[in-house]
């Protein structure tokens, strides 16, 4: 479940449009500096077709799906707080639950893209160690 939690105004070379921030449910994360557990939500836009008006009225307003992380191209990112500036390959994209997939399959994903996983000739050698 996610909640639409705000609205900006953005442009294209067309026209104005609005995106719909939105924000999954809590999750525990465990800091990697202190080892110390914190709370924090996932956050993603989606455009949408909406007039300002519509957007505001549908604050708060709840949705099925969920918002997951996925990988895009490397980008730059500056960090408010600090002012640091990171390269991330990642970001969170909001999706239906009908096209989350599951643990299972995520599993299977990363088997597939290990390429140590599978035999580079065809044969596989196996080793006998005494």
């Amino acid at each position: 479940m996610v909640r639409i939690i705000n609205y900006l105004k953005r442009q294209s070379e067309e026209k104005d449009f609005f995106v719909l921030e939105l924000q999954g449910g809590i999750e525990m994360v465990k800091s990697q500096s202190t080892g110390k557990f914190y709370v924090t939500a996932k956050k993603a836009f989606i455009s949408s077709t909406f007039d300002e008006e519509t957007c505001k009225a549908l604050i708060g307003t709840e949705m099925e799906g969920s918002i997951v992380k996925t990988t895009c191209d490397p980008f730059e990112y500056t960090v408010k707080e600090t002012g640091e500036i990171i390269v991330l390959n990642h970001k969170y994209v909001y999706m239906p639950d009908s096209e989350v997939p599951s643990s299972e399959d995520k599993a299977i994903q990363r088997l597939l893209a290990d390429e140590n996983s599978f035999s580079k000739n065809g044969q596989h050698k196996e080793e006998f160690v005494m």
